[in-house]
Order: C-alpha cells, then sequence, then structure tokens
C-alpha cells in the first residue's frame, strides 16, 4: 500500500459469528491484515442488563473484538437500529476511529451502519446465508443493498461466484484456503486428544460444526452397516436439538477443539469425512476442511459438495459418495491400500499453489486498487470524498 495511507486507517469487520466460535475464513484473513491496519472485528449485538454500550478483547493476532451490546429493555427493531448506531459511532468516537475500510460477513448490520462514510466497503460473502436454517426474512433485501454500497465483493467459493457474479460490476472468486504447515503436522503427530485415544481402530473422523448442513441419517446409516468402525464427530452442536443425533456406541461426540488441536485429532483418523446434507444450505459452500485434511495426509470421503466435486474429486484426489452404502463401499477399499504415495504426491502438487497468505495478498491488492482510486477523488479542502 502507499506509504501514505499504511497505518493511518482502520478495517472495521462486522460478522455474524463470534470470534472464537471456529477459527475459519475471517480470522485468517483478518488475522493477515493486522499487518497493514488496526482490525476490529464487531461481533452481533447481545442483550444484557448493562447499558448500551460495548466490550472490548485483543486475540493472539493483534484483532480488537468488539462485543457490542444493548440493555434488553424496551426492544424493538427501529428502536434498536438507532441505539446500536450510536453505541457504533461511540466505538468509533473513543478508539479515533477516522478513515476506515468497512469489511462486512453480514449485510444484517447494514442496517445500523449505513449512515457511516468509510473509504471503501468490501462484502466478503463466504456463505449464502439466506439459505441458512433461522435466517432473517431481511437478509436478502440488505444484500442486495450491500451490492450497491460494496466497492468490490469476494466469494467463498467458485459455485458461489457463479450465483453472485451478476450482482456486481468488481466480484471475484476466492475459494477455502489452507495453512499447510499447521495441517501437515498430523502427518508426523505421534499425540492425540485424551478424548480420543482410547477409541478403537479404525477411525472415520469429521470436525467442524454438526448443524442442519450435517448428514446425520448417512452417519448412523454408515454406523449401523459397520458396528466395528468407529465414527469421531468433533465440533460444537448448533441449531439442531442434540438429542436428534444418533446414539451408536460408535458414534463418539468429542465436542468442539481449539484450531491448535485439530490437528492432533485429524492425525489420529484412518479417514476424513466430509458428510454434509445435499440441499439449500450446502449448495454454495467451499468447505475449508478440504484442504486441511489433505494437509494431514488422510484420504478424504465427501458427500457431492459443487466446491469440493470441483477440484478437488475433478484431480482425483478426494472420493464422493451418495449414500451410507457408498461410503462403506469407498472406506472399505481405501481403508486397505497400503500405498499412497502417489496420491499423497498429487495432493502436494495441488496444495502448493493455495494458501492464506496468498488468497490475502489477492485480496489486499484488490482491495488497495479501490482505496487508491478513491483517495484520487479526494478533495483537501473539504476533507469529503467527492
Amino acid at each position: 500500500m502507499n506509504s501514505e495511507l499504511k497505518n493511518t486507517m482502520q478495517l472495521v469487520c462486522f460478522s455474524h459469528l463470534p470470534w472464537k466460535f471456529v477459527y475459519q475464513r475471517p480470522q485468517h484473513l483478518l488475522s493477515r491484515f493486522t499487518n497493514k491496519y488496526d482490525v476490529y472485528y464487531v461481533e452481533e449485538f447481545i442483550y444484557s442488563a448493562a447499558k448500551d454500550g460495548y466490550s472490548l478483547s485483543t486475540t493472539d493476532e493483534n484483532v480488537t473484538v468488539v462485543v457490542p451490546h444493548l440493555n434488553h429493555n424496551n426492544p424493538g427493531a427501529e428502536h434498536d437500529t438507532k441505539r446500536k448506531e450510536t453505541v457504533l459511532k461511540n466505538l468509533f468516537k473513543e478508539h479515533f476511529i477516522q478513515s476506515y475500510i468497512f469489511w462486512y460477513y453480514t449485510p444484517m448490520a447494514l442496517a445500523y451502519t449505513a449512515s457511516f462514510k468509510p473509504v471503501a466497503t468490501v462484502y466478503d460473502c463466504m456463505d449464502e446465508l439466506s439459505a441458512f436454517k433461522f435466517a432473517p426474512t431481511e437478509i436478502k433485501i440488505l444484500e442486495q443493498e450491500l451490492f450497491e454500497k460494496a466497492d468490490v465483493v469476494f466469494t467463498g467459493g467458485n459455485n458461489l461466484y457463479k450465483a453472485k457474479k451478476a450482482q456486481h460490476h468488481n466480484i471475484h472468486p476466492f475459494p477455502s484456503s489452507i495453512d499447510k504447515a499447521h495441517f501437515k503436522s498430523a502427518r508426523d503427530n505421534t499425540k492425540e486428544g485424551e478424548d480420543q485415544a482410547y477409541i478403537p481402530y479404525p477411525r472415520l473422523g469429521f470436525y467442524g460444526v454438526i448443524d442442519e448442513r450435517f448428514d446425520i441419517d448417512m452417519i448412523r446409516q454408515a454406523a449401523d452397516l459397520r458396528p466395528d468402525w468407529q465414527f469421531v464427530l468433533v465440533g460444537p452442536v448448533i441449531k439442531i436439538d442434540a438429542v436428534t443425533l444418533p446414539q451408536n456406541k460408535n458414534i463418539h461426540y468429542l465436542g468442539g477443539k481449539t484450531y491448535e488441536e485439530l490437528p492432533s485429532y485429524l492425525s489420529g483418523w484412518d479417514i476424513a469425512l466430509i458428510p454434509f446434507a445435499i440441499n439449500e444450505s450446502t449448495r454454495y459452500i467451499s468447505p475449508t476442511k478440504t484442504p486441511e485434511y489433505l494437509a494431514g495426509g488422510k484420504p478424504v470421503i465427501s458427500t457431492a459438495i459443487t466446491d469440493v466435486v470441483n477440484p478437488y474429486y475433478d484431480l482425483g484426489l478426494v472420493h464422493i459418495v451418495r449414500n451410507a452404502e457408498d461410503l462403506v463401499q469407498v472406506a472399505t477399499a481405501e481403508l486397505s491400500k497400503t500405498d499412497k504415495v502417489d496420491w499423497l504426491s498429487k495432493v502436494d502438487a495441488y496444495l502448493s499453489t493455495i494458501s492464506w497468505d496468498a488468497t490475502w495478498e489477492l485480496m489486499d491488492a484488490l482491495m488497495e486498487k479501490e482505496i487508491y482510486t478513491k483517495q484520487k477523488t479526494f478533495t483537501p479542502q473539504t476533507k469529503k470524498y467527492v
């Protein structure tokens, strides 16, 4: 970036996901932006007994996490929007946020940020949020407004890009990427989590959020078909009733783990799974776990998620299955293999072409172009953009 811009701007991100929920795309990208900006990560507003305001914390990556809150008395959509705007304005005033970029993960934040004047607006469209369970009815309307405001739009996958590309003049696909060194450590790891160490082999594992996207029935049926196999599920259960999950003796729910712990769990599996249901909520997803599993050296069996089929299945790196019977058949063949040298060579060749560093650098270059263009229209006499 131009030297006169460096360290003079802040990047303010609005997200529907708590920073500590699951370490994924937002954390990878925004942590890298701290090299250039003061980064503020604004979570969704919560209600509390305290007066309207916010709390702050700083992550190890030097991201300032903002948890804004409203007093739970007298809630109301229109009234709350003005209160949210006031809380945000107070944050900007108290922390001298004067020249800033807005980065959106949720269009819902547009309702209380519309009056602000960012130097540039970025929409990182990570998912088709309108297809998720309990999605607000107004999210599609606000997303259209965000497309109109945004200077540049990124999408979380190629299939999502195809669905959105006609809606913006400056839109670019950035599928899930990989911190190779972190997950490649699973290939040599000899110590695993205590709650997994006692589980017999063979193990078929999954880590991630267990929600409406997860194909519960397929896992239940596969576990019934092969009671001698162990299905290890690592991750939080949200938006679905935990009592609906199958309770077979060979299905193990280990709960959420930190990003740092994931390679140690991955290292103890024979096969890694991406058992997503094929429905509207999974139509446009680009699972970050695909390259992570591969970096860990584990064979991957996935359902037919478009952004897994292309490129991973097309390159011969993963298996695609339609149902539990397919899963058992493919896993049986995979478990019998003893030589995976050629497959690992192809995996490593592909993974050498992607990284979160490279993704961030390309995004940053596109943003910098927009910022430079806007700086060219800056009028020093009025201190406003024209």
